[in-house]
């Protein structure tokens, strides 16, 4: 199974991007997404972004994760 995580560009530098996942920072690559920018949200899956959010995108999966952890008591 794949499992995307949402996240908030923060910085690009070249074909890398800092990406706030929860309040955690990765570098990664964004070969495979183009026209991106600082502030924008995306999806991440194995250190690459492959997919862009809109702001309302991506709120609704941060509040699906959040229910998911209350729903599983972490």
């Amino acid at each position: 199974m794949c499992l995307g995580i949402p996240g908030k560009v923060e910085a690009i530098e070249g074909k890398e991007a800092v990406v706030d996942v929860g309040g955690v920072k990765r570098k990664v690559r964004l070969d495979l997404v183009e026209g991106l920018n600082q502030g924008d949200y995306v999806i991440v899956h194995a250190g690459f972004v492959i997919q862009k959010l809109t702001e309302e995108e991506a709120k609704d999966l941060f509040n699906a994760i959040e229910e998911l952890g209350e729903a599983m008591n972490w």
